[in-house]
């Protein structure tokens, strides 16, 4: 455990920092997953988790369920849309316990926080809210081409100052060789075994989707749960409506009396 300083100047313990994740490049394997609640960060903290990414809006009560996981917060596009709602944006989520920012936005965006020394992970690959640039959604780097052209663009980041990328359906093989040739801590999201870190979604990992990408694997079944929750509810809820109508509700457990010469003498009163 390493003891930090926040952007909130308040002191801190992490499991890892941005100096650890670049130094064991090439040597050892992470493992991120999503977390957007108090109870989600909670669960991957004590499943062992290195890493959480949550929207920037629900830094603080992620931070609150993980107190020590390196935290990612994504600057979703649409609700970061100027460089000054992005900078403000980073600065906030940092501030409330994050220890780096996401953002699928330009290279130039990308370097404007690195200079202020915000750790930054980039988004490559396939950024679905971009996918109509690319025919859809599909692997990116699927012809020699488009491969080095991803390369490229990885080498692009760099320069930018980003530490890390997402780098989300790209074929396993080209992730493997544009890992090898770039300081950038990749994160794998659909594009095989041969990045620094494994990433899924947390509902994809516990089966609480009703379609799960093709490189999505469940080790779970909250779907099935769930839908026995509403099963369970709605049937509480026609019992108690039933036990209502025909006066099985409320029972001696749960009704009282006043006792029986103080109800008289409240009926005398009452006369």
């Amino acid at each position: 455990m390493k003891n930090i300083y926040t952007w909130a100047a308040k002191p801190a313990k992490r499991t890892l920092t941005v100096a650890d994740l670049k130094s064991a490049k090439g040597k050892r394997k992470f493992t991120q997953v999503t977390a957007n609640s108090v109870e989600e960060a909670d669960a991957a903290e004590k499943a062992g988790f290195d890493m959480i990414i949550s929207n920037a809006k629900n830094v603080i009560p992620v931070r609150e369920g993980s107190r020590n996981l390196f935290l990612t917060a994504a600057l979703v596009l649409n609700e970061f849309v100027t460089a000054d709602d992005v900078m403000r944006g980073a600065f906030k989520a940092l501030e409330n316990g994050a220890d780096a920012v996401m953002t699928p936005r330009s290279m130039d965006i990308v370097e404007m926080l690195a200079k202020e020394d915000v750790p930054v992970m980039g988004h490559l690959g396939l950024v679905p809210r971009k996918s109509t640039w690319i025919g859809g959604l599909r692997a990116v780097g699927k012809t020699a081409d488009e491969a080095y052209d991803l390369f490229q663009k990885f080498k692009r980041l760099e320069d930018a100052g980003a530490f890390s990328a997402e780098c989300e359906v790209i074929p396993e093989n080209v992730m493997g060789e544009i890992s090898k040739r770039t300081d950038i801590v990749t994160i794998s999201l659909g594009s095989g075994k041969n990045a620094d870190v494994m990433y899924l979604f947390m509902e994809d990992i516990c089966g609480d989707t009703e379609n799960p990408p093709r490189h999505s694997k469940a080790y779970g079944n909250l779907l099935r749960l769930r839908g026995e929750i509403k099963i369970e509810r709605v049937k509480a809820l026609r019992a108690f409506k039933k036990d209502s109508m025909t006066g099985k509700f409320p029972g001696k457990k749960q009704s009282s009396n006043l006792e029986k010469k103080q109800f008289e003498k409240f009926l005398d009163q009452l006369d």
